[in-house]
């Protein structure tokens, strides 16, 4: 390989028309430019420097390499312009797999902040369920998920962000819910839930074993948004995370009442432990910790 040093030098000797005047320059000896000029016509198998009248002059080889080290440092400076526009901008691009809930009415005011603030900087969003994001993230197919704990892989780091109550719906049309929101209740009840492979189902039904139940739907759905169209049309009740219904998430038919005892979900960023973090994650990652914390 080439070593860019050394072309450098060779450059300053032809304008300098010295050894010594190029040494001056670059703050070395003479010896060390000439040490670099031998190894540079080593390299080559090529003479490069002549002496005319005094003056080390070039080759008709060293003519053309002049010509080279013009193109080498126009190249190496459209690098160089390059690598700086990646260390002071926020450019790139990033993958993020959460649930459908978080995706609907955690998501967005985070990614329209994020756009205004780093036009350049791309955020990829899928939804999924946790387990798939999980091995996703795992196998670095996946830069970042925001899911439901728990989370046990070695390999990851999960670092909780908020938590988020979960609440009983009911439609409107339906007679008054008692005070007491209940598994026993809800056991009896039609019910609309999450399908199975979601965590947030799983913690669903442990809720319901834990007071020695099982619920028993008449709907299993991927959907947040299905299932509170379900049971505002009087289908069943249903159990969803708080933030589906409340704020952006209310819908004009729907009734909702706490769960007795109380349950909650943790939501949390997972991401490898060895990945290296480049600006454009480390203000995904700040966008949703500062998000989650108001």
């Amino acid at each position: 390989m080439l070593n860019l040093d050394h072309l450098r030098t060779y450059a300053l000797i032809i304008e300098t028309g010295s050894f010594s005047g190029a040494a001056e320059r670059l703050g070395l000896s003479q010896p060390a430019v000439s040490l670099q000029i031998r190894q540079l016509e080593q390299r080559l198998g090529l003479r490069l420097v002549e002496r005319v009248a005094r003056r080390a002059t070039p080759t008709p080889a060293g003519l053309d390499l002049l010509e080279g080290i013009q193109q080498v440092n126009t190249a190496v400076d459209g690098v160089m312009a390059a690598m700086a526009s990646h260390s002071s901008n926020v450019e790139g691009r990033v993958t993020l797999g959460t649930g459908a809930t978080a995706c609907l009415y955690l998501l967005p005011q985070i990614l329209r902040s994020l756009r205004i603030r780093f036009p350049k900087l791309s955020v990829v969003v899928s939804t999924g369920n946790t387990a798939d994001f999980v091995k996703a993230v795992e196998g670095n197919t996946l830069d970042l998920a925001l899911v439901t704990l728990p989370v046990k892989r070695r390999a990851l780091v999960a670092t909780p962000l908020l938590n988020d109550e979960f609440v009983a719906i009911a439609s409107k049309r339906e007679a008054p819910l008692p005070a007491k929101i209940t598994p026993a209740f809800l056991a009896k009840r039609e019910l609309v839930l999450f399908e199975p492979a979601a965590n947030t189902r799983v913690i669903i039904d442990q809720w319901f074993r834990d007071a020695g139940h099982a619920p028993k739907p008449v709907m299993e759905l991927g959907s947040v948004e299905a299932i509170k169209e379900m049971v505002a049309a009087g289908l069943g009740c249903s159990i969803l995370p708080a933030m589906a219904v409340t704020g952006p998430g209310q819908h004009p038919e729907l009734v909702v009442h706490p769960l007795y005892p109380k349950l909650q979900r943790t939501l949390a960023l997972v991401m490898r432990g060895d990945k290296p973090v480049n600006k454009a994650m480390r203000q995904v990652i700040t966008a949703i910790e500062q998000r989650t914390k108001n």
